[in-house]
């Protein structure tokens, strides 16, 4: 990372906020979600998923595409998997939001032109995870590559089977296809990466774009991350691993219980997020509404084991520390906390014990929000719409209950709200995510904007 004393003094500030969530498409169905406590956990639609341990998660609900798109761009969606459909709609929704006049919005004719920012000068940074392939359209294809025994046939496969696919069939799961319709369809023409660290994606390519803008290379960022997790393969997997809850097939909402007693594993969900972070003087140029500022940013790697967290939290630790330096605050100044929460044993107990080996006793006491008890765990999606509530908490003064922590572990004790909102006078958030697996950790500071 670089050292904070030598990098560009731009300040960056948050325009703009897209959020598609199980509890609603766009960032004011969730902030009214969590506030009135209304859970987006629900037995899965998607496909038939009693076989599994767990018949439930956080599905959103049917995005008509045609509706986050230039009406010239809509064949495109058909090579869009489900990834990809969530992040272009976050995208959609953080623009609209932010009163950014892109390419998107002008050709929709939902604003006039011309455009309020400058193409070459408008980035984007999006996390993705492991896409699933389409298992159905896959089956299909694989039947037709069988010999006469009704085995596989790899012969058959090249001469027959691919032929069943459509020849852009690939180009639905690469994982950089989130940020490639993004940028295409609101024409990001700067710096464009996409970060596959699994959950800690959001985090990291929020970082990033901050970065890019605080040393100038960019004055308009998209940034975020999406992911499905509720397929067959996602749930399937998460279930091996041991991480999946399954005891609340008769009562969803109540199965994800972050840092809770009672907890038993993460509910698998899907969504995205994606926020507008800009150049201060850009924004005022504008006139923009901002809703708070990014202050600093930091990330570790956990080299206790690829499979588990560090029992101590130290990577969390490590990250949080570098995050309050580049802000140049200290561990008191933290007056809230938006914490990754996922609902497992062991990342919970990690988490937890990283921020009290930064922020001590404090920790306890300080507000706190949880959102998996309300979402599922979106995977690389998950971080940027827990920063979107962060943000929403700083500009609202107020910090939303936070479902399922009515009953926490004594020895993971945290603040959280659980009857209903709060006002709060908090001006400095810390928000943090990492990877179930992989080891990447991510810690942002949002402050209240202030002039």
């Amino acid at each position: 990372m670089a050292d904070s004393s030598t990098r560009n003094e731009r300040r960056v500030v948050v325009t703009g906020l897209g959020t598609v969530t199980p509890v609603g498409i766009g960032i004011e169905p969730l902030w009214d979600g969590l506030l009135t406590k209304r859970s987006g956990i629900r037995t899965v639609e998607a496909f038939d998923a009693s076989g599994l341990a767990a018949n439930f998660g956080g599905e959103v609900p049917p995005l008509k595409m045609g509706n986050f798109v230039p009406k010239g761009y809509r064949k495109s969606t058909k090579v869009m998997a489900r990834d990809i459909g969530l992040a272009v709609a976050a995208a959609y929704e953080a623009v609209k939001d932010a009163g950014l006049k892109t390419k998107c919005l002008i050709d929709r004719k939902e604003v006039p032109g011309p455009t309020n920012v400058d193409s070459t000068r408008f980035g984007a940074n999006i996390g993705a995870g492991l896409i699933c392939a389409d298992l159905q359209e896959l089956a299909g294809a694989l039947a037709t590559a069988v010999d006469e025994h009704g085995e596989f046939d790899i012969k058959k496969w090249g001469t027959e089977g691919m032929e069943n696919l459509t020849p852009l069939w690939l180009l639905k799961f690469l994982p950089n296809m989130l940020g490639c319709h993004v940028t295409i369809v609101h024409d990001c023409q700067a710096h464009s990466n996409t970060i596959t660290c699994g959950d800690a994606s959001s985090h990291l390519a929020i970082g990033e774009a901050f970065r890019t803008i605080a040393r100038g290379a960019a004055d308009v960022c998209l940034c975020g991350g999406a992911e499905s997790k509720i397929n067959p393969m996602g749930m399937a997997r998460q279930q091996l691993l041991g991480r999946l809850a399954s005891d609340a097939n008769d009562c969803p909402e109540r199965a994800c219980r972050p840092f809770g007693a009672g907890r038993r594993g993460l509910v698998c969900g899907e969504g995205g997020g994606l926020v507008i972070l800009e150049d201060l003087e850009h924004a005022r140029a504008r006139g923009a509404r901002i809703y708070a500022e990014v202050a600093g940013f930091g990330a570790s790697s956990n080299t206790h084991d690829w499979m588990t967290p560090d029992p101590e939290g130290r990577g969390v630790a490590q990250a949080i520390r570098m995050a309050l330096k580049d802000a140049r605050i200290s561990p008191d100044d933290v007056e809230l906390l938006q914490t990754f929460g996922t609902g497992t044993l062991a990342h919970d107990a990690s988490e937890y014990r990283g921020l009290a080996a930064v922020l001590g006793e404090r920790c306890r006491t300080l507000p706190a929000i949880a959102i998996k008890g309300t979402l599922g765990h979106n995977g690389a999606g998950s971080g940027a719409i827990d920063v979107a509530v962060a943000v929403m908490s700083l500009y609202n003064n107020t910090v939303p209950p936070s479902l399922n922590t009515d009953e926490p572990d004594p020895e993971l004790k945290l603040g959280f709200v659980t009857d209903g909102p709060v006002d709060s006078p908090a001006r400095t958030a810390l928000t943090l995510g990492y990877a179930l697996h992989g080891g990447q950790n991510a810690a942002l500071v949002i402050r209240k904007y202030q002039e």
